[in-house]
């Protein structure tokens, strides 16, 4: 969604903007055209080396007005005080996994293609899905699947893979795919989804502490805006969806009294301004170039004086 990102941001020259999510760097491109003259930064963050490396050439023209940092989201408002930055004038958050590592085999996100059962984002990081996988209990895999998936066969996949693992470990997108689909009654599957959408989803998440970061994350983010700065969230699912939307409420939303109080006394104000009544879908002629679009969520908000 560039063309809703840059509408909704609204990045001017001379602005410090933070991508916290760089992928391929297709967002930090068009922010880095419209900001870096007149002293403008781009600072960007990406926990996949590999991302890294490609964004980092797309970006080179740009030179010392881009910093691009390894490491996840999470941290940047950290980083930000670290480097004494007081503020930023807009942050961009793509969430998800990239195109780049569902269709490179090896790097285990997808049941597509048969590779290691990985599904780091930082390859840097210990914990693995076949680690998860392998070693968790089967309340504990149930929970996982259930609540990150949304899989309403939790219980009867994590017991077909306690069963399957006790034999051999499961080590293989291919190998987990296969369980997943035995698992799960083929009377009951989905005529667009794959069996094993959700579990994988939902492993995925486990792995890269996903919805954790993103609490953490764009509290931090929000906090870090100047007057007058935006934010734009794309989310792919509804977990990621309901965290940023009920986050921009709290913040725009101010007072946390509880309701009949006749006056306000916690003295809470609002903080933001929400830019998008209901998130922003990706446009049909997106959506047919890019598929992927298809469950795209945009989110955006402005903070207040």
């Amino acid at each position: 969604m560039p063309e809703e990102v840059i509408r909704f941001l609204s990045p001017r020259p001379g602005g410090v903007y933070l991508d916290g999510t760089l992928g391929g760097g297709g967002h930090a491109q068009l922010i880095a055209e419209r900001c870096t003259s007149n002293d403008g930064a781009l600072i960007g963050f990406d926990q996949d080396r590999e991302a890294l490396a490609v964004a980092a050439e797309r970006l080179s023209r740009f030179g010392k007005s881009v910093r691009l940092i390894h490491g996840n989201f999470s941290g940047a408002a950290d980083f930000l005080n670290s480097q004494d930055i007081t503020g930023i004038d807009g942050f961009v958050l793509d969430l998800g996994v990239s195109s780049h590592q569902l269709d490179v085999a090896r790097r285990g996100f997808s049941f597509q293609s048969d590779g290691v059962l990985d599904m780091r984002m930082d390859s840097d990081a210990k914990t693995t899905a076949a680690d998860l996988v392998n070693t968790l209990p089967e309340q504990e895999l149930e929970r996982i699947f259930r609540e990150y998936g949304e899989e309403r066969w939790a219980k009867r996949v994590a017991a077909f893979i306690i069963k399957e693992r006790a034999e051999t470990a499961i080590e293989t997108t291919f190998r987990l795919a296969e369980i997943i689909k035995n698992a799960i009654p083929r009377a009951t599957w989905e005529k667009r989804l794959h069996p094993a959408t959700r579990t994988f989803q939902a492993l995925r998440i486990a792995v890269n502490h996903e919805l954790e970061s993103l609490d953490h994350g764009l509290r931090g983010l929000i906090d870090c805006l100047k007057p007058g700065g935006r934010g734009v969230v794309i989310s792919f699912h509804s977990l990621e969806d309901r965290i940023a939307k009920n986050i921009f409420r709290e913040y725009a939303a101010g007072c946390v009294c509880p309701r009949g109080f006749p006056v306000c006394v916690c003295g809470g104000r609002p903080r933001i301004s929400i830019l998008t009544g209901k998130p922003v879908m990706a446009a049909s002629k997106e959506v047919m170039e890019n598929p992927r679009s298809r469950g795209a969520k945009l989110r955006a908000i402005e903070k207040l004086q």
